[in-house]
């Protein structure tokens, strides 16, 4: 029965999990669009992309998917009168505890390890690839002999580059991207360097000159070397690939800055870092919390088709993600209940109404809410039938 009950949990879980995914893949693909289009990226390299950006979205949908697998699972043998069967036979729903628990740690450790490492690997991988792609862009684009202009306040020109290392000969660069007004730049040599950290790419020139036009007087200024820094916002549209934020770190990065703020760069970034840091643990865990709540819950809407126990699931996880988001923006704004405490709150209190569910279901003390939906639907039909 146990190995029975675990299979659907199993199945259901994958069928959710694959439908999640997808939807946001393709909310994705509108969003990144001019990513795409501007660094003309093939199939196969989107489809890395995007692989690379999947464990961030699994630490939100696990948990939804381990909800859905419970309660569908339970709402069906409700439906069925299987547990009116299990019941009559002398088995009672907490005798049904161990195959939901098993599978709620399964997905929580699973959700911890996304949480810990894999959403880390992603954005790290995600954002040296996209920087990667944008450097080539950058190098093919720089046509030797040919005054470059696709680059956003830029114009390069270059004798002779080499694609491989980067290396530029006889570089003119004009720069208008300086709050001080346009500049003129000449240098015998330069090379494109990519930053992963700061995601930017820089243009290093060695031993040259700075001309600057101010009214009627020219200023010349000689230099050894003379960086000119291109954020990739500027060529890559749609996706952050600046500093480093607090959702994209590892914990043990978290960890880094929360024992030393002097690596913050702002008291904002540090109260993101305070509210991360426990939420890299409270969604894990909400796996297991929320498949527990979600067995009463089915047998509460004993009688309602699957369709239906699709929405109040969905419904039920939003009013746990709202709380959720609640106490995030709570400890974000540095008022309040401590973040340590204020983002186990949803988790505690859909254990709470769990256990009680739990209880009350066992004991056959819960209302039938399809049954009662459907009586209030039918007496609100009647008194405008009436009218």
């Amino acid at each position: 029965m146990h190995r029975q009950i675990f299979k659907e949990h199993i199945s259901i879980f994958c069928l959710a999990m694959f439908s999640l995914v997808f939807l946001i893949v393709i909310g994705k693909v509108l969003q990144l669009r001019e990513l795409f289009l501007g660094l003309d990226i093939g199939l196969v390299e989107m489809l890395k992309l995007f692989g690379y950006l999947i464990p961030a979205v699994l630490l939100m949908i696990i948990p939804i998917a381990t909800m859905l697998s419970v309660f569908l699972t339970f709402l069906r043998m409700s439906s069925d009168r299987e547990l009116v069967a299990l019941k009559a036979s002398g088995i009672s729903l907490y005798q049904l505890l161990p195959a939901p628990v098993v599978f709620g740690s399964l997905c929580t450790l699973l959700t911890l390890w996304v949480s810990m490492f894999g959403i880390a690997w992603g954005m790290d991988n995600f954002r040296s690839s996209i920087l990667e792609l944008a450097q080539t862009r950058a190098k093919v684009v720089l046509q030797p002999g040919i005054f470059n202009k696709s680059i956003p306040n830029l114009m390069i020109y270059s004798r002779s580059s080499n694609l491989a290392s980067g290396e530029l000969e006889h570089v003119l660069v004009r720069d208008a991207s300086s709050q001080a007004g346009d500049v003129t730049i000449i240098a015998p040599s330069g090379k494109i360097i990519s930053d992963t950290d700061h995601g930017e790419i820089r243009f290093v020139l060695n031993d040259g000159k700075i001309y600057r036009q101010d009214k009627n007087q020219i200023s010349v200024l000689g230099f050894n070397q003379y960086v000119v820094r291109l954020a990739l916002s500027q060529l890559v549209k749609g996706v952050h690939l600046g500093k480093l934020r607090p959702s994209g770190m590892s914990y043990s990065q978290l960890l880094a800055i929360k024992k030393d703020p002097s690596l913050a760069e702002s008291r904002s970034f540090i109260r993101k870092t305070d509210v991360e840091i426990p939420k890299r643990w409270a969604m894990p865990f909400a796996c297991l919390v929320l498949g527990l709540f979600a067995m009463p819950l089915a047998c509460a809407f004993e009688g309602m088709r699957q369709q239906m126990g699709v929405v109040m699931a969905l419904g039920n996880f939003l009013v746990y993600y709202s709380l959720l988001s609640i106490s995030m923006k709570s400890g974000e704004g540095g008022g309040g209940i401590s973040p340590d405490i204020s983002l186990w709150i949803p988790n505690a209190l859909f254990a709470v109404l769990a256990v009680a569910g739990l209880y009350f279901t066992a004991k056959e003390r819960t209302v039938n809410l399809t049954a009662l939906i459907t009586h209030l639907t039918l007496n609100l039909r009647k008194k405008k039938g009436g009218q």
